[in-house]
C-alpha cells in the first residue's frame, strides 16, 4: 500500500506524561521502533497552540506515524502547557514561549530517564522559537527547524548558537507566509554552519503528500541518512 495521508506504520506507541519544574503535568506520546532498537530520538516542538498548533499537528503526527518504521527513529510528541489535543490537555496556559522553557527541560528529562539515544530537537513554527530559544541549554545532537518565523527568539539568541558545534538544520519554505528564504538567509547568516535548505514551492504548513515526503526526507537527512531514500510503499 502507497504511504501517505493518515496511515499509520506499525511502532509502539505509549501515552506518557511530562511533569515540569512548576509541577504541571503535559500530556503526549512516544512512538518506538516495533522491534529494532532506535538509533536516534526526535522532540518534537509544535507550532503555536493559539493559531492551532497541537502534538498532532499534521508533519508532526506523520513523523510519528511514519519514521519510527521507516528510519528507527522515536519520536516524542506533547502538548505544551495550556495546549489540547484528542490525547488530552496539558495543564497550565500558553505563555508566549518563556514559561514554556520548563516544558522543553521536561521533555529532554523523559528522554534522559529513558535513555533515548541521540536526541535531536525538531520545531515547526512556534517550535522553532523554542528550539533556538532553550536548544542550547539541553544534551541535542542539533536542533531542526521547520518554517522559523524568527517573530520571538531575538537576533542575539540565533548568533548564540553561532559557538555551538550542534547542527541547525532550517527548511525554509518558498512562499511562506512569514520568512521566505532570501531573508532567511540574512537572519541565519550569524550561524556559519547553520544548513538553510529552501524549499521551492513550499508554504508555511507544508500542505499535500509531496511537502510532506519532502520535510521528512530533509529530517531523516539530518538524522539516520542511512534510512534513505524512505520508502513510498509499505507491504499490505
Amino acid at each position: 500500500m502507497e504511504i501517505r495521508g493518515p496511515l499509520e506504520l506499525p511502532a509502539r506507541r505509549e501515552d506518557i506524561e511530562l511533569r515540569t519544574e512548576d509541577d504541571l503535568t503535559l500530556v503526549g506520546e512516544l512512538a518506538l521502533p516495533e522491534t529494532a532498537l532506535p538509533v536516534a530520538t526526535l522532540v518534537t516542538l509544535h507550532p503555536l497552540p493559539t493559531a492551532g498548533g497541537f502534538m498532532d499537528s499534521h508533519i508532526l503526527r506523520k513523523a510519528a506515524a511514519r519514521l519510527p518504521a521507516l528510519a528507527d527513529l522515536a519520536v516524542l510528541r506533547f502538548n505544551t502547557r495550556g495546549t489540547s489535543s484528542p490525547r488530552g490537555t496539558s495543564e497550565g496556559a500558553f505563555d508566549g514561549g518563556a514559561s514554556e522553557r520548563l516544558d522543553v527541560a521536561a521533555a529532554m528529562e523523559f528522554v534522559r530517564d529513558r535513555a533515548l539515544p541521540r536526541p535531536w530537537l525538531l520545531g515547526w513554527s512556534f517550535g522553532t522559537e523554542l528550539a533556538l530559544k532553550y536548544g542550547r541549554e539541553h544534551d541535542v545532537e542539533g536542533v531542526i527547524l521547520l518554517s522559523p518565523p524568527l517573530h520571538r527568539a531575538s537576533d542575539d539568541e540565533v548568533a548564540a548558537w553561532a559557538g555551538d558545534g550542534r547542527k541547525v538544520v532550517v527548511l525554509v519554505p518558498e512562499l511562506d507566509d512569514y520568512l521566505r528564504p532570501d531573508e532567511a538567509r540574512e537572519r541565519f547568516s550569524a550561524i556559519p554552519h547553520a544548513e538553510l535548505i529552501a524549499v521551492d514551492g513550499g508554504k508555511h504548513l507544508w500542505v499535500g503528500e509531496s511537502q510532506t515526503r519532502r520535510v521528512l526526507t530533509e529530517i531523516v537527512a539530518a538524522v539516520n541518512p542511512s534510512a534513505l531514500p524512505l520508502p513510498t510503499e509499505w507491504p499490505a
